[in-house]
C-alpha cells in the first residue's frame, strides 16, 4: 500500500471521526473514490444515501429503532422461502423493454452474478437476501411495487454492506441495505413508474437530456445519431434507471457510485456520465454504421470508468 494511498485512508478515518460529519468535504473525498480498507466504503455510502445522519451521537438509537423496524417488517410478511419471488408482481412490462434494457450477456435478473463473492458456510445467498429487501420493498410502497431493474441496483448496495470488514455493521447488512435502498428509490423511483415517463421528473426526459446535453458538447456526434435515427431510449434507458450497472463489472460499478453518491446533485451528474461516454467513442461512433453503433451502445466498448468520470468532470467544469 503506498504512502499516498495510507494518506487517503487517513483522511477518511478523520473525516469519519468527527462528531458531525462534514458533508461537504465527505462528499469532496468520496467524489475522488472510497478506500474499502475498515469498512470506510460502507460508512460513507450509508451516510451519503442520508441514511446515517451526520451527527454520530444519534447514530446508536437510530440504528436501534431502524433495525428493529426492519425486523418488525419480517415479522409481520412472515417471508417463507419461495412467497417473495412469487409475489414481486412485475407490474411494469415497458421497462423490461427486452431489446433496450437488456443487452446479449448481461441479463436482468433476480440472481446477481458470479461477481458476488461466496458467503461463509452457512449464510444465504446474496440473492435470497436481494430478494426479500425487494420483497419488503414492493409491500410497503405498492404504488411502484416492484419493477425489473430493481434488483441491479440494490445489489451492489447490499453486497457492498455485507462485505464489510467490520462484523458489527456487516451483521446488519441486510436492514441497512433497505433503508439505504429505500432513501436512494426515493429519488430516482420517478425513471420506475410508468404515468410519469413524459413529465419533467420522468425517464423521457432524462434520456432527451442525454441528448441535449450531447448536442451542447458535441454536435457534430450528435448530428450523426439523429441521422442514424439512434434514439436516445435505445440504450439510455437502461444506463439511467439502473445506473450504469449493467454496463460495467461490479468493481467498476460500485466505483462509478462512489462518485455517484458524493454529487449533491447525482442524477444530474449520471447524465454527464452518459456524454462522457459517448464522447469517448466518439470517433467510433463517426465511423459506424447504425448496426456497429448500436452495438457499441449496447455493449459499451470501455472498461476504464476513472476516464470516464474524469471526462465527466471536465464536462461539469465546462458547464
Amino acid at each position: 500500500m503506498s504512502t499516498a494511498y495510507k494518506n487517503r485512508i487517513q483522511e477518511f478515518k478523520v473525516a469519519l471521526s468527527e462528531e458531525t460529519i462534514d458533508l461537504k468535504n465527505l462528499r469532496g473525498l468520496c467524489f475522488n473514490g472510497i478506500p474499502f480498507e475498515g469498512g470506510i466504503r460502507a460508512l460513507c455510502w450509508k451516510v451519503l444515501l442520508n441514511y446515517l445522519p451526520p451527527d454520530q451521537l444519534l447514530w446508536e438509537t437510530f440504528l436501534k429503532k431502524q433495525r428493529e423496524l426492519y425486523s418488525q417488517f419480517l415479522k409481520e410478511m412472515i417471508i417463507q422461502p419461495g412467497i417473495a419471488k412469487a409475489n414481486l408482481g412485475f407490474s411494469r412490462e415497458d421497462v423490461t423493454m427486452e431489446d433496450h434494457v437488456s443487452s446479449p450477456g448481461k441479463p436482468l435478473s433476480l440472481y446477481p452474478s458470479n461477481e458476488y463473492e461466496v458467503l461463509p458456510k452457512g449464510s444465504e445467498a446474496h440473492w435470497e437476501v436481494v430478494e426479500r429487501i425487494l420483497f419488503i420493498y414492493a409491500k410497503l410502497n405498492p404504488g411502484i411495487a416492484y419493477v425489473q431493474g430493481m434488483n441491479e441496483i440494490v445489489g451492489p448496495i447490499y453486497y457492498t454492506f455485507a462485505t464489510d470488514p467490520n462484523s458489527q455493521w456487516k451483521e446488519h447488512a441486510e436492514a441497512d441495505t433497505f433503508f439505504s435502498f429505500t432513501n436512494l428509490m426515493s429519488e430516482n423511483r420517478d425513471n420506475f413508474i410508468k404515468s410519469l415517463d413524459d413529465s419533467q421528473c420522468g425517464i423521457t426526459y432524462k434520456m432527451e437530456s442525454v441528448y441535449s446535453m450531447l448536442k451542447e458538447k458535441d454536435l457534430e456526434l450528435y448530428l450523426k445519431l439523429e441521422e442514424q435515427n439512434i434514439k436516445p431510449h435505445y440504450f439510455t434507458f437502461r444506463w439511467l434507471t439502473l445506473l450504469l450497472s449493467q454496463e460495467f463489472l461490479l468493481p467498476d460499478v460500485i466505483r462509478i457510485w462512489d462518485t455517484l453518491f458524493s454529487d449533491e446533485d447525482r442524477f444530474h451528474f449520471l447524465i454527464l456520465v452518459c456524454c462522457a461516454m459517448l464522447t469517448l467513442i466518439r470517433d467510433k461512433l463517426l465511423a459506424g454504421d447504425f448496426t456497429v453503433n448500436m452495438r457499441l451502445l449496447q455493449d459499451y466498448p470501455i472498461s476504464d470508468v476513472h476516464t470516464i468520470l474524469t471526462k465527466a468532470k471536465e464536462l461539469q467544469d465546462n458547464s
